[in-house]
């Protein structure tokens, strides 16, 4: 089996799963709890607040824990329309988002806030210029990814939150969740104030994630209860996962740029070999190493269906995804492949290559046999079935 979804989850590096299993085991206190135990869990859930603040260049007191990305954007982003709605009633965002922010801006809207959806171009980066004209009296947040999920595209954060400063009333949120360990991107460099990260797309535990807070911000809970995590997020802390993600981050710290490096050569040589094979092929997305991430590979069969060449693949053993993992079972054009301008043909059919640090370039190089043998069969079935 060639597994390269690794956008939608990585495998757990067996390094992780033994910090994890060891702490399961020995350490199962709850870091709340008085006695040994208790302090023995919160000691471990302080280090590792403190590896990932690390790795972020923040404060420790500025990493907040969560089960994962989607709560972290839901956490920041209606957290801000809560705690500072007395700002204004306008939020701005671009149309490439995960779900676990467009749909929240999208629930936003129906309880009465005014959204600007930001256009893209055509390799799927928004102009940070676009960005500042948004920028209205009402503005309290802007929200925008780091790397795109489906595609790869890098955003320009840095310069966005250079522009931002001259604005001080108006919030920068990030959706990190694809880059945190792979690409670099410290929140106070870039102006960052509010920063989601999750630890299973990095080879860590899945229910494990995190959200930077800049201090002296301040955001009310979504969940109430025993006021964990400084009273932002209530319930016990999973303290396996917490440790595993920090083990994680760890580990990526110490193979990352090796990855990097890796995937940017092995991407160039796959894609030329697809446009080689396949004369059909569209390339989704910035794939310059300066512009796109190395580890996403989105390619576009017009008139094909992603679901049938996913199955295809699966059946060489080869496992690769159609958009994101969280709307794949919806038969609808990508949203994200929409906005930068592929029609519904060429978006309906198109599948998301994705690696990780399990991946080598043989599996890369085998994934590129496949698809040069399956994709002529493909479209050969294509033209019997519309005669």
């Amino acid at each position: 089996m060639i597994y390269l979804d690794n956008s939608a989850t990585t495998q757990t590096d067996p390094e992780v799963a033994k910090v994890m299993a060891d702490v399961m085991v020995d350490v199962f206190g709850n870091p709340s709890s008085l006695h040994g135990l208790g302090v023995k869990a919160e000691r471990l859930v302080t280090g590792a607040r403190k590896v990932i603040a690390q790795a972020l260049n923040v404060s420790p007191e500025e990493i907040f824990f969560t089960s994962g990305g989607t709560e972290a954007n839901n956490l920041a982003i209606r957290g801000v329309t809560e705690e500072y709605a007395g700002r204004g009633k306008h939020l701005i965002t671009t149309e490439i988002e995960h779900p676990s922010v467009y749909e929240v801006f999208q629930y936003l809207e129906r309880k009465g806030w005014n959204v600007t959806y930001l256009p893209v171009d055509s390799q799927g980066r928004v102009n940070p210029d676009d960005v500042e004209r948004a920028i209205t009296e009402e503005t309290v947040l802007v929200s925008i990814m780091h790397v795109n999920n489906e595609i790869g595209t890098i955003q320009p954060i840095e310069e966005i939150g250079r522009r931002l400063e001259r604005y001080p009333k108006v919030l920068f949120h990030v959706d990190a969740v694809q880059s945190f360990g792979k690409i670099p991107l410290l929140p106070r460099q870039a102006k960052i104030d509010f920063l989601s990260a999750s630890g299973h797309k990095l080879h860590g535990p899945k229910g494990v994630g995190c959200l930077y807070i800049r201090k002296n911000l301040h955001l009310p809970p979504l969940l109430i209860g025993g006021g964990q995590e400084q009273g932002i997020r209530s319930g016990t802390e999973n303290v396996p996962g917490i440790v595993g993600m920090a083990k994680a981050v760890v580990l990526a710290r110490q193979k990352g740029d090796a990855f990097i490096r890796d995937s940017a050569n092995w991407k160039e040589a796959f894609l030329r070999q697809i446009q080689e094979r396949l004369s059909s092929v569209i390339i989704n997305g910035d794939v310059s190493r300066e512009g796109g991430a190395p580890y996403i590979i989105n390619l576009s069969f017009p008139f094909l269906k992603s679901e049938v060449i996913v199955h295809a693949l699966e059946k060489e053993g080869v496992y690769v995804s159609s958009k994101s993992a969280c709307s794949s079972k919806k038969e609808l054009p990508s949203r994200v492949l929409k906005a930068i301008g592929r029609s519904d043909e060429e978006a309906l059919g198109s599948i998301r290559i994705s690696l990780g640090r399990m991946n080598t370039e043989e599996d890369l190089m085998r994934c590129a046999d496949a698809l040069g043998k399956v994709i002529p069969m493909l479209q050969q079935v294509m033209k019997v079935h519309n005669r």
